[in-house]
């Protein structure tokens, strides 16, 4: 198999017909063997319907449909676990990605020896002032954290070698961060391709305004388990040793001052110094309990899927 195509959707029944021709035009005829993964998030339409229907009329056609709406990134790590080509596309299904993009991308990641090619909507046919200023702002925090030069993350269309898939965990919503995980893996040979937006034909965003929080939210726990999650007490353990240090060194003043230096003076207990003294030694004392057992939990971790599947178009 060449190229596998991962497509997650959500209630997608009037753009999937559309989309399957699409493909089809699009790679009919290029010598290419493919497969095409439809993921359903738990749709409530008949997109699940119309999924069955296209596996039967073609062999390489596949579905899996989730028990409920589980998220878009887990739908993308089911079809990554079950993909069989060489390179691995992911598109959405609402129309706005063109399969027309798919053999470009493909032929770049053969001749530039790349690891990951990401889709860039320069001219997107979004709302302005809820999308596309919002998305700026997103990519441009996205950009500056993981020092990736990509000025699209989220585009939804994006082309990779199947080492890449087959090594990376999607879970939560980190789907947006796709490259930044990729590059942690060691797969640093990133680049874009400037893609067609086209406008939506159908149906509504699934996504709302808050997509951008979460995104910026996940951003820093990505930056965060970077740094520290496979070795969190080098967080948690320091900064609980610093304020540890700093509150047995304001007790400790606290203490010669009674003792030596006024005697006669207010009670220790009687000081505010004390208890701010107290309190930080107890933080600290927490903060490093909590990177002890976060190295345990560390060691002992077994990765979820984070979802259900209950139908597949090959049982």
């Amino acid at each position: 198999m060449d190229i596998s195509i991962v497509i997650p959707l959500l209630n997608e029944s009037e753009s999937l017909g559309e989309l399957d021709r699409w493909i089809s035009n699009a790679l009919e005829g290029s010598g290419y063997q493919y497969e095409v993964w439809y993921i359903d998030d738990g749709s409530t339409d008949n997109s699940w319907e119309l999924i069955e229907i296209l596996a039967k009329q073609n062999s390489n056609r596949n579905g899996l449909r989730f028990a409920k709406n589980f998220g878009k990134s887990q739908a993308l790590h089911a079809g990554f676990r079950e993909t069989k080509g060489t390179y691995v596309i992911t598109m959405d299904a609402d129309l706005q990605d063109s399969p027309d993009e798919i053999l470009p991308m493909v032929e770049r990641l053969k001749t530039e020896q790349l690891d990951l090619i990401s889709g860039w909507k320069k001219k997107r046919y979004d709302s302005i002032l809820f999308k596309n200023i919002p998305s700026k702002l997103f990519n441009w925090a996205a950009r500056r954290a993981s020092r990736i030069p990509l000025h699209d993350f989220n585009c939804g269309i994006k082309a990779y070698k199947k080492e890449v898939i087959k090594t990376i965990e999607v879970y939560g919503e980190m789907h947006r961060y796709i490259p930044v995980i990729a590059a942690h893996e060691g797969f640093t040979k990133i680049d874009e391709q400037i893609v067609k937006h086209q406008a939506r034909k159908f149906g509504i965003s699934k996504f709302g305004s808050d997509r951008f929080i979460k995104g910026f939210l996940d951003l820093t726990t990505l930056w965060f388990l970077h740094r520290f999650g496979k070795r969190p007490m080098h967080f948690f353990g320091l900064l609980g040793s610093l304020m540890f240090l700093i509150g047995f060194g304001f007790t400790l003043y606290l203490g010669i001052d009674k003792l030596f230096i006024s005697p006669q003076g207010r009670l220790i207990t009687n000081r505010p110094e004390f208890f701010i003294a107290l309190i930080v030694m107890i933080l600290g004392t927490q903060f490093f309990i909590a990177g002890f057992l976060g190295e345990l939990l560390v060691k002992q971790q077994n990765q979820l899927k984070g979802y259900t599947i209950n139908k597949r178009t090959d049982d």
